[in-house]
């Protein structure tokens, strides 16, 4: 038995030696992992590890002798954590000793101190003691680059761990370490140089005198010159080195009397990439000098600065120049100074305005722009600064206007004033007297007020853009200001055409401060408006002539425009609806454009309200009511109606139906539902008790029998239920569902069948899942089954088919999948076949009206992405099948899905769609062929591999529909052309001569968009193959 035991324990000592032998003697890697493998198991213990490497350890061959550490250390660095304390302690001492063996041990024993230097049990004193045996006895710059990166991960793991032990050498360790960098040239390792270098800045490590050596080891690679190797696995940027070495330069302000001098040497370079990284580094070391370390460099900063602002080609320069200028002055104005102290930012800001000032009175010249914007890069870095600066700039600049004549001098004046203006509104005054332009308020307002009075509508322009940023001056203007304010954005909102731009920019500017100053607002512009509503309506009452209709427009959008406030809301919002009342009787001339441009007002009143939950529900109970009562007055039968049939049309009830849903999608559950309890029953009961005039000639009763004017009504119930929050209750939902249901499929009002069959679907997507939503499921199945077979109603039934399955797409219903193969059933057939190919356009498109987000629905983010995975094989294969004349159906709907589908994930797809994508072209559907256009040009620029492959057909069919009957296939095979440019010039340029031959045509095109489309292209072409193409 003892013979046994003693056989057992000596086996696993006699396969360990036979690993050692095959790794160290045989060069085979793999015994490594193996012993690695066994150790970490408990098979072995690291002391017996070491016991079988004894006669390698110890052999006098140097390579042999490296061959057996590097086993221990490759051991090591996978079992570093398994070991004792005593046995990290011998360990440390052996490889502390081979750090002193033959040249080529270095690199294994290097490898087992990275090893230890990850142990937990490290004794105290070990870390200081490896670092020290490192610096005396490795040249570190002689060793291959993986080496010496070793030696920098064995020093950042021992100050991530061993800080204070470390900072105990005091600036030993700085000395030590700027040996083992100095030279180094491997970016990898320059990377994690930097960090350590930052490291010893940050954690407060002892520079001792060695603080110049530090900044010389690290400023010698400044500034960044290196370019990656191409297909670099590493992955390192230039930008990756840049930001690093920049952390380090400006990480402590000891480096300063150093690194200034060399960023003022290399910003006065002539390489665009030194001044820019100089200029950077100057803007980042801002943030941690003072005024001590910026004093005697002050002059010629602000001298090399102010060269390249003035004399740079470069943008990117002159942006960088005006940041690094806004962080000195930033850094002088924080720096907190001794009474008997020198104040250098006023010094500084006097040279930047004894440099500049004087070119601010040559409008004309070529230097005002650069020096406002220096002035101005300083004045916003502190209130101080800011104050300085504008005291000094603004009196000279408001001499000049005057001084000028010329609009367009004014206009140069006048920007530079705007831009001194905005600079305030980033700095609060308490006192109001403290505020630098209080005391150029009259000056200012006079000469804002004198450019909006000026014929040069660019002057208007920067007139009404200084107007808004003197009223978002707190407590600056005045009430009489204001009035006068407001009294000059009434009439730039009524300029004529020409002035197009100054127009909006005034009803713009009108919306930003009436939030402002509402009580201006409501005194003295709502009620100029009221009177121009008025003659509007006097107007419409005879024949209209065009100007008139044009004014009347611009009063409902100065309206709309100034409702940015809730008190101005309360004043505009019955206005709006009192002047739509009025337009609908019967004795006005008002047409559907009229009324509709009413409806655009309300909407966007309704979007601002948006933002203020009171406002929000004043606009939804005041508006919604008062809009169906008249639409209900109007759908009464003609004998008995008050209001005109304008209500009724497809536009002016689509225009409505904007208004409805806008107002209806931010209310709150609890307030939407008391809304929802008294419209449901006004269309399912004809209660019409929630209606502001509520005495009807004849019962409303869209659903039971009623005219068909009545049932077009039915849009706007769509409106207001399908963007009601998804917690809503609806009451009497069954009853609804159903009323929808039987209406989706009446024949006699498509209008109202269609709105119907939305609103069935709008309802499902948010009902949530359970038993009643399967049983609406069925229901809709049902009739979709019964009336779709023949009959009347076959057209209903596809719209209600189609609306369901998008509802159900959306929100990834199982149902979804059946009803879109049953849609694909209908592609070959002869009636419905065409629209139910357009039908997959509408499945994969976004809605305005129902099933939208902003209406809380419920749109999974990725729907389209599994449509087109679910759907689109079983197109192609029933495209493969299919007769010839219902191939055209399958291609239309294929194109409607890939035209709608993100290119990303139609680009993996492509080699096998793009033969029919190509087929498609040759449908002589005009809007088969637009969607595969619109589909096929992106896919040009993403794809051009692939693309080239059929170069010969592309080019063929895109000449051809160049010359389409339809102006936009026209164009966007006009556009494909062009981006057919971007495949690889040597499988174009047999192409070239046919083409620009070819494209000569559509160059006397009768359409201006397809002529400009024509020159476009061709030039390309022209260019192909030319040098720089």
């Amino acid at each position: 038995m003892a013979a046994a035991a003693a056989l057992e324990a000596v086996a696993p000592t006699g396969a360990l030696w036979g690993l050692v032998h095959d790794f160290v003697m045989g060069q085979q890697e793999g015994p490594a992992d193996q012993v690695a493998a066994d150790v970490k198991s408990g098979s072995y213990t690291v002391l017996q590890v070491v016991e079988a490497l004894g006669s390698s350890l110890e052999n006098p061959e140097p390579p042999t002798r490296a061959r057996g550490i590097q086993l221990l250390s490759q051991v090591l660095l996978q079992c570093h954590s398994l070991l004792l304390e005593k046995e990290v302690v011998h360990l440390i001492l052996f490889y502390e000793n081979r750090l002193k063996d033959h040249h080529l041990v270095i690199p294994s024993v290097l490898q087992g101190l990275r090893a230890l230097s990850l142990c937990v049990v490290l004794p105290p004193g070990l870390a200081v003691s490896v670092l020290k045996a490192i610096f005396q006895e490795v040249h570190v710059q002689s060793l291959p680059q993986v080496d010496r990166h070793v030696v920098y991960s064995i020093i950042t793991n021992f100050m991530r761990t061993r800080e204070e032990e470390l900072k105990g050498l005091g600036a030993d360790f700085t000395f030590g370490f700027i040996q083992v960098m100095d030279g180094e040239k491997d970016p990898r390792n320059l990377l994690v140089a930097f960090r350590i270098v930052h490291d010893l800045i940050s954690r407060d490590y002892s520079l001792g005198p060695f603080v110049e050596e530090l900044f010389e080891v690290t400023s010698c690679y400044f500034p960044i010159d290196f370019t990656p190797p191409p297909n670099d696995p590493h992955g390192i940027q230039r930008e990756d080195l840049i930001l690093s070495l920049r952390a380090v330069l400006a990480s402590t302000p000891q480096f300063a009397e150093f690194l200034l001098p060399l960023l003022i040497e290399k910003v006065d370079s002539e390489i665009l990439s030194a001044k820019l990284d100089s200029l950077q580094t100057l803007n980042a070391c801002c943030a941690v000098y003072g005024q001590k370390e910026l004093k005697d460099f002050l002059p010629s900063l602000w001298a090399s600065i102010r060269r390249e602002v003035f004399q740079t080609a470069s943008e990117r320069v002159e942006a960088e120049g005006l940041a690094a200028l806004h962080s000195l002055t930033a850094c002088l104005s924080r720096s907190v100074l001794r009474a008997d102290a020198e104040d250098l930012l006023d010094s500084f800001l006097s040279s930047i305005l004894q440099d500049c000032r004087h070119h601010l009175c040559e409008p004309d010249m070529k230097l005002v722009w650069p020096s406002a914007k220096l002035l101005q890069a300083a004045a916003g870095a502190s209130a101080r600064a800011c104050e300085h600066i504008t005291n000094n700039v603004l009196p000279l600049l408001l001499e000049q206007f005057h001084k000028h004549s010329q609009s367009n001098q004014r206009r140069t004046i006048l920007e530079m004033i705007l831009g001194f203006l905005k600079l305030q509104q980033k700095w609060s005054y308490e006192d109001k007297g403290e505020r630098p332009l209080s005391g150029f308020k009259d000056q200012l307002c006079s000469l804002v007020f004198m450019s909006l009075t000026d014929s040069s509508a660019q002057l208007q322009l920067v007139g009404i853009r200084t107007l808004t940023v003197l009223g978002s001056q707190p407590d600056l203007l005045s009430s009489g200001d204001l009035e006068l304010a407001v009294g000059h954005l009434y009439r730039l909102s009524f300029l004529e055409e020409d002035s197009q731009s100054c127009r909006v920019a005034a009803l713009e500017a009108s919306g930003t401060l009436a939030m402002l100053y509402p009580v201006a607002f409501i005194s003295h512009l709502v009620p100029k408006l009221a009177e121009e509503l008025c003659m509007g309506e006097l107007d419409l009452a005879k024949e209209p002539a065009p100007t008139k209709c044009s004014r009347h427009l611009r009063c409902l959008q100065a309206l709309s425009a100034v409702s940015a406030h809730p008190s101005i809301v309360k004043e505009t919002l019955p206005l709006l609806l009192r002047h739509l009342y009025q337009m609908n009787k019967g004795n006005m001339a008002a047409g559907p454009s009229e009324v509709i441009a009413v409806c655009q007002s309300l909407q966007q009143v309704a979007e601002k309200c948006q933002l203020d939950p009171e406002s929000c529900w004043y606009f939804h109970q005041t508006a919604i009511p008062c809009l169906l009562a008249l639409a209900v007055q109007a759908s009464m039968p003609e004998e008995h109606s008050v209001t005109r049939k304008v209500l009724l049309e497809d536009e002016v009830l689509a225009a409505m139906v904007s208004v409805i849903g806008t107002a209806t999608t931010h209310v709150s559950p609890d307030l939407a539902a008391q809304s929802v309890a008294r419209i449901v029953p006004l269309f399912l009961d004809g209660n019409i008790s929630c209606l502001p005039e509520n005495s009807f000639p004849c019962r409303f009763q869209p659903f039971q029998d009623g005219s068909s004017g009545q049932r077009r009504l039915v849009a706007l119930l769509m409106a207001f239920v399908c963007s009601l929050p998804r917690n809503v209750e609806i009451p009497q939902l069954n009853q609804l569902m159903r009323e929808l249901l039987e209406l989706s499929c009446c024949h006699s009002c498509p209008f109202s069948s269609t709105a119907a069959a939305k609103c069935f679907a709008g309802l499902l997507n948010k009902h949530p899942a359970g038993q009643q939503l399967d049983e609406f499921l069925q229901l809709a199945v049902d009739k979709v089954e019964a009336r779709l077979g023949s009959g009347p109603c076959r057209s209903q039934a596809f719209t209600l088919l189609l609306w369901v399955t998008k509802a159900l797409v959306l929100r990834y219903h199982p149902l979804g999948s059946c009803l879109t193969e049953r849609l694909m059933g209908l592609l070959s057939d002869p009636e419905l076949g065409p629209a139910a190919a357009d039908g997959f356009s509408l499945l994969m498109s976004d809605c305005t009206d129902v099933l939208t987000r902003a209406g809380h629905a419920e749109v999974r983010i990725m729907f389209r992405q599994r449509f087109f995975t679910d759907n689109v094989p079983a197109l192609v294969q029933g495209f493969h099948a299919a007769p010839q004349d219902v191939k055209p159906n399958y291609l239309k709907g294929l194109s409607h899905v890939l035209n709608r589908l993100p290119k990303p994930v139609l680009l993996p797809e492509l080699p096998t769609l793009l033969s029919l994508l190509l087929e498609a072209l040759s449908c002589p559907d005009c809007v088969v062929q637009l969607s595969t256009l619109s589909c096929l040009q992106p896919l040009l620029l993403e794809a051009p591999q692939v693309m080239s492959l059929h170069v010969d057909t592309l080019v063929t069919k895109f000449l051809n529909l160049s010359s389409s009957p339809s102006m936009a296939v026209r164009i966007a095979a006009l556009q494909c052309m062009h981006a057919l440019t971007r495949l690889p010039a040597p499988v174009l340029l047999p192409y070239k001569t046919q083409v620009i031959r070819a494209l000569a045509k559509p160059l006397d095109d009768k359409k201006r968009l397809v002529r400009k489309e024509a020159v476009s292209a061709r030039g390309e072409w022209f260019l192909l193959g030319s040098p720089g193409s």
